[in-house]
């Protein structure tokens, strides 16, 4: 399908005149096509939560999650990569991506490169992915070459396979196993798919990563208690959670806290069970570092 024909290409109506509007009728503009975002992403959810499932069961066999994309795309998956580890406390390797460009193009435009099938099966092949590895290929058009070429490599070496794209029918989609599909239509700066398309992609990688990491219990509730408590708003914040989970008042939550290693997960297990820091930690590692699992009493 040519560029052209896309959703995501098309002229909006709605902006058609949007360099004689003043910046309030811009801001309205903007705000009016970013609320038909979430209703996109809605349409979508059951693809998304075979997605979430497929992820959770590979990080639970030892797998990766491997994002690909160029552009925009490639960035937002870089985004909710990196914030993996401080948030959930997971390896780094686990939720990984792979850029068009490299590590320059998260600051600077290489939009060139995405057009490179050769480019995306190097790229993808330095990650070795493999049969316990989930790998995301994300792209609004659906057509990116770069991104398409590394989602096919992965499929064919025995990865589970899921395409983020923001146009029905696409390539993309078709070479993955699990489609998802947020079509957002045309956007208020024609072909501008850092707007509408990169909202979308945004919410969708969110769930993915915060829906496997729910799954897999490395959060409690929906408590961040894998936090890493490494400057003083984020201990605060561990404290507030050994304290409101467990009901210990704050100077127990601090050397709880202080034992477990600045640990908050593991924190927990020592106030509810007794334990010390190691058999704590050791429990927490028996149950694949399920925090609720953790905490049930043997």
């Amino acid at each position: 399908m040519s560029t052209r024909k896309l959703g995501t290409e098309q002229q909006n109506l709605a902006s058609a005149e949007l360099d004689t509007k003043s910046a309030l009728e811009i801001a309205r503009i903007i705000n009016a096509e970013d609320h038909k975002v979430a209703d996109a992403v809605e349409k979508a959810l059951p693809q998304i939560a075979r997605a979430i499932d497929a992820i959770a069961l590979a990080i639970r066999n030892g797998g990766r999650l491997i994002y690909v994309g160029a552009g925009t795309s490639g960035r937002l998956a870089a985004l909710d990569a990196s914030e993996c580890p401080p948030t959930f406390n997971t390896d780094p390797n686990t939720v990984q991506y792979v850029i068009a460009g490299g590590a320059t193009a998260l600051a600077a435009a290489t939009e060139s490169s995405e057009d490179s099938r050769p480019m995306g099966e190097r790229d993808i092949t330095k990650r070795r992915p493999g049969k316990k590895d989930v790998v995301v290929g994300v792209a609004a058009s659906g057509r990116t070459p770069y991104t398409i070429a590394a989602v096919e490599y992965a499929r064919k070496r025995g990865s589970k396979t899921v395409a983020v794209v923001c146009n029905p029918n696409s390539e993309l989609g078709r070479t993955a196993e699990i489609e998802i599909v947020i079509d957002v239509g045309p956007e208020v700066l024609s072909g501008s798919t850092r707007m509408k398309a990169g909202t979308a992609q945004k919410m969708v990688l969110n769930m993915l990563t915060t829906g496997a990491m729910a799954r897999l219990g490395y959060v409690y509730g929906n408590l961040m208690v894998n936090v890493h408590t490494r400057n003083e708003k984020l201990v605060e914040r561990g404290l507030g959670i050994l304290e409101q989970i467990t009901g210990v008042d704050h100077q127990t939550a601090v050397q709880a806290l202080k034992a477990s290693g600045n640990q908050v997960g593991v924190a927990l297990i020592m106030i509810r069970s007794g334990l010390g820091p190691f058999r704590a930690q050791q429990k927490l590692k028996r149950v694949k570092g399920n925090v609720r699992k953790a905490m049930q009493k043997e």
